[in-house]
């Protein structure tokens, strides 16, 4: 996995893929919609690591930024204008967003734009990189899910629980093919990610309940080298998983929310 190319990449979980990556000497494509900040975290990475970083500025709740992502991911190399371009080994798909608002009482756009963004773009970008990876016999996809797939949490839920079923039948369908597909499914993670929905992370459990960005990534890429298909950080929310799919479901339902 020479070079890995990472969706939210300037921010949260996606940042810290990007450090560790970089810090292991992959190069990478970061793709975000924050041009500014794309350029000042691949400089950062450049001059720690000494790696290549390209910065791919995208919106991927629209179609013709997620098309120009996908043809990056395309690319195998040593085609007529792919000369400069190194094929992708790694796919993070990492983008995503959570609301404070209900759906009864929030915006339609808002609950559209994450669906495009965290099951759309996720399909589409996964289906460019198949295909080359296939083609070279290497590869490896690694989708950002969420323990709220198997929770009643509004349309974040619903969409983390796509990203898991999707993530899991396309290992099926990749075994013995050189290419992997792994899901991360994380508990709660200190990053950026509930501050920007506007929700404070003190409303929503106690501190021993938070894991570090840090071991989350570390386990998540450990799993991926090794073609874990679920991987799922610390005991707490293995624990959590297993009574979740094991409970009936009124008692899901009971709980509420999980954001």
């Amino acid at each position: 996995m020479s070079t890995a190319l990472i969706t939210g990449g300037s921010a949260g979980l996606g940042l810290e893929f990007a450090r560790q990556l970089a810090a292991d000497r992959h190069d990478l494509v970061l793709v975000a919609r924050n041009e500014e900040r794309l350029k000042q975290v691949a400089e950062e990475l450049r001059a720690a690591h000494g790696v290549a970083v390209e910065v791919l500025p995208a919106d991927l709740s629209l179609p013709d930024d997620v098309e120009r992502v996908a043809r990056r991911l395309a690319v195998v190399g040593g085609r007529p204008g792919e000369e400069d371009l190194r094929p992708v080994g790694l796919l993070v798909n990492n983008a995503g967003f959570a609301t404070s608002a209900s759906f009864a009482t929030g915006r339609v756009t808002t609950e559209r734009r994450g669906i495009d963004v965290m099951v759309k773009a996720v399909v589409e970008l996964t289906h460019a990189a198949v295909g080359q990876m296939l083609e070279r016999d290497r590869g490896a996809i690694l989708n950002v899910g969420s323990v709220a797939a198997l929770t009643a949490g509004g349309t974040y839920a619903a969409a983390k629980a796509y990203v898991r079923t999707f993530t899991e039948s396309l290992a099926v369908e990749l075994k013995g093919t050189g290419v992997t597909a792994t899901l991360l499914s994380p508990g709660f993670t200190h990053t950026e990610f509930h501050a920007r929905a506007g929700i404070p992370e003190s409303a929503i459990v106690p501190g021993w309940g938070w894991l570090d960005a840090g071991y989350v990534v570390r386990t998540a890429l450990a799993d991926a080298r090794r073609g874990v298909v679920l991987s799922t950080p610390s005991v707490r929310y293995k624990v959590a998983v297993a009574v979740l799919r094991s409970a009936p479901r009124w008692a899901v339902r009971a709980v509420g929310k999980y954001r």
